[in-house]
């Protein structure tokens, strides 16, 4: 349910200290999806002027935590894989849109992609993520 996901991000993102310092934004969650995005600083950048590829990983991995902790069950990274296929730029807008492609049992399986607001796809993100004990906030339900 939307509003679920709507509470389990607020909960993960009062905490979220990492997300925030790094300049993400929330833009939509929904059950088993999430989308993050960032305009790309000067602080961002690498020494070849583009943005650093950690800077995009972390947007993408951000953006897979907001899915796969969707339904207030909380969920960690089991492992996670990243292919850039372009650099972002200084100024770029860049987008993580996160998808959930498989949940069974305590599994799951989310697929990321990062694009800059022109529409360019500069990277594809795989994570898995693996329930654990506990909940986001308590659901009196």
């Amino acid at each position: 349910m939307k509003s679920i996901a709507e509470r389990s991000a607020e909960a993960m993102w009062e905490g979220d200290e990492a997300s925030k310092w790094l300049g993400f934004e929330i833009a939509s969650v929904s059950e088993g999806a999430a989308t993050l995005e960032m305009t790309v600083e000067k602080h961002h950048c690498n020494g070849h002027g583009m943005c650093h590829g950690g800077i995009t990983f972390a947007l993408a991995d951000s953006a897979f935590a907001f899915a796969c902790n969707s339904r207030n069950q909380a969920t960690v990274a089991q492992q996670n894989a990243i292919t850039y296929l372009a650099p972002g730029a200084l100024g770029d807008r860049l987008t993580a849109t996160a998808r959930e492609v498989s949940l069974t049992g305590r599994s799951g399986i989310y697929d990321v992609t990062v694009s800059t607001g022109a529409g360019t796809v500069i990277a594809e993100f795989r994570g898995h993520s693996r329930a654990i004990k506990g909940q986001l906030f308590e659901d009196k339900t």
